[in-house]
């Protein structure tokens, strides 16, 4: 079977390269001619080329780019694909991405694998990525069975966990657990920096550890795909902040209070809650 993988960044770079590991004869595209290369030289992908043409022969395609270049590399993608081509995306936000490739080419499958770093571009591919992780398919009434059964079935042979659900219902969990705590996580990393005595936040970086780097992680990650959680899951992400903004206005009051009690209660649910979050 022919992959075709447009976008050798990290995911798809990581995944060209575990599918190719797996015996799949893999194709790479990339609007950079020097990323082409190393995936080549790094034996990431079989070929590789700044045309999307390179997918002519693919059986299946997944779109590894940013979430607001999907629809249009589909609209420059279609002209090459055979009849039967299946393609799928992996971007994290899903129901403006289901509707809009599929009224372009009707054999596509939505897709998000929930793995990943704070790196980015081919050089910060690596094996094995999405092994143990969550593999999201959000098929619709009328996406092709077989379309689906196989992207599952690849998705399966990263090592993944795969799940089916909804677009929207992906969207409105994935505001919680992932669009949210980038937004959370920027937030505490600005407040660090509003601290007006410089020497402060001096001591302050450097006495930095395992918690606060934890808990910045992903605030301090790519901007841009900040930014595209924010634009294309605009509506499930606002609902998501304001529920937090309620909840830590809860914290705040039970401190101004002094309601150590209660306070006490909150955090031990938390404590409680944290441990039905798998990976957590």
């Amino acid at each position: 079977m022919n992959i075709g993988i447009v976008g050798l960044g990290l995911i798809g770079g990581s995944m060209a390269w575990d599918l190719r590991s797996l015996g799949f004869h893999v194709l790479g595209v990339s609007t950079r001619e020097q990323t082409c290369e190393k995936a080549i030289a790094k034996g990431i992908v079989d070929d590789a080329s700044v045309n999307l043409s390179l997918m002519a022969t693919a059986d299946v395609i997944f779109i590894c780019t940013p979430i607001a270049a999907i629809a249009p590399t589909v609209e420059q993608l279609v002209p090459y694909l055979s009849s039967t081509a299946i393609l799928t995306d992996v971007g994290s936000v899903k129901a403006p991405v289901v509707k809009a490739i599929s009224e372009l080419w009707p054999n596509f499958v939505g897709g998000h694998p929930m793995a990943g770093s704070t790196q980015s571009g081919i050089g910060a591919a690596m094996r094995d990525l999405f092994v143990g992780r969550p593999y999201v398919i959000t098929p619709t009434e009328t996406t092709p069975t077989l379309a689906v059964d196989r992207v599952e079935e690849i998705a399966r042979s990263l090592g993944s966990h795969i799940y089916r659900c909804h677009p929207a219902d992906h969207d409105r969990a994935v505001a919680w657990i992932s669009h949210l705590p980038v937004m959370v996580s920027a937030s505490l990393i600005a407040a660090c920096m509003s601290e007006v005595d410089p020497d402060i936040v001096s001591l302050a970086q450097h006495l930095a550890s395992s918690g606060f780097r934890d808990t910045s992680r992903v605030g301090g990650g790519n901007p841009e795909l900040g930014v595209m959680m924010a634009k294309y899951n605009r509506q499930e992400l606002l609902r998501s902040l304001h529920s937090y903004r309620q909840h830590l206005d809860r914290f705040i009051n039970d401190i101004e209070q002094e309601s150590w009690e209660v306070l006490q209660q909150n955090l031990e649910q938390n404590q409680q809650n944290r441990k039905n979050f798998k990976s957590c």
